[in-house]
């Protein structure tokens, strides 16, 4: 059973979504068979994989609502063991559509759980926004990823993320666990960078993942591409550090799994 895991902020421009595909393609390049879902309206994900998503007849959207099966959507991309549900511009009208599904907190949830098995991780790229569409994605996933990017405003957001995550937990009774906390545009040289990065890992209470991902020209041009950097520049800072980000996701596997365990047992 795969691990889900949504890759999520409430703040824009943190290098949320340049987590969510490089770190699926990292996982897939060390052969877990791995599903993205593009969750979000923007559909960055999409288009840094070589998706066209305003050309879209068929998205997440349609699979969501029942209008399309989950194997109808997936669709492979360039790397081996990497598939990916694509999202298109119209994913934001499902805003207004959940309102009046039943169950409408667990709809990504049962839509994911038909084709979950069949992969090691499903990562979820998440809108950066806290409405229906956000809810969705945390109640689908067993764990979550936060980018933060390494400026002061970017922690001054995560106890209202984290205070969504125990109402997801209290009101939903869905088990949701932070994976971690992940450094994003981090710049060793600037004092505000490792000002940032040492209150983080000082003052978060979950883990912060020990690669610090750097400000890197190969991360911002290659969706231009539409390619992961693993395929535009893999001998770059950028690459290396979402190499590293990988493995040690790989490396918790076993966190996961107890984790899973004791949740049975209760």
């Amino acid at each position: 059973m795969a691990r889900v895991i949504a890759v999520c902020n409430q703040k824009g421009g943190v290098g949320k979504t340049t987590t969510a595909v490089n770190l699926a393609a990292y996982l897939a390049a060390h052969g877990r068979r791995t599903l993205l879902v593009d969750f979000d309206p923007q559909a960055n994900a999409s288009s840094a994989l070589g998706a066209s998503p305003r050309s879209l007849t068929r998205s997440v959207y349609h699979g969501v609502l029942g209008l399309a099966s989950a194997r109808d959507l997936i669709t492979p991309s360039m790397l081996l063991n990497l598939h990916y549900v694509p999202a298109a511009p119209h994913l934001t009208g499902l805003r207004v559509e959940l309102i009046d599904m039943e169950d409408r907190g667990r709809a990504l949830r049962n839509f994911l759980n038909s084709v979950r098995h069949e992969y090691s991780y499903v990562i979820i790229d998440l809108p950066p926004s806290m409405d229906l569409l956000f809810v969705n994605g945390l109640v689908a996933a067993d764990e979550i990823i936060v980018p933060v990017q390494a400026e002061y405003y970017s922690l001054e957001g995560l106890g209202q993320l984290l205070d969504t995550v125990e109402l997801i937990r209290t009101n939903l009774s869905h088990r949701l666990d932070v994976a971690g906390a992940l450094l994003t545009m981090h710049d060793r040289r600037e004092r505000l960078s490792r000002d940032v990065a040492k209150n983080l890992r000082r003052h978060f209470p979950h883990h912060v993942f020990e690669v610090e991902i750097p400000r890197s020209v190969s991360l911002a041009e290659a969706p231009s591409f539409g390619r992961p950097v693993l395929l535009h520049r893999p001998d770059s800072p950028g690459a290396h550090a979402y190499r590293q980000l990988a493995r040690e996701v790989i490396a918790r596997e076993g966190v996961h799994l107890a984790e899973q365990i004791g949740t049975a047992a209760r």
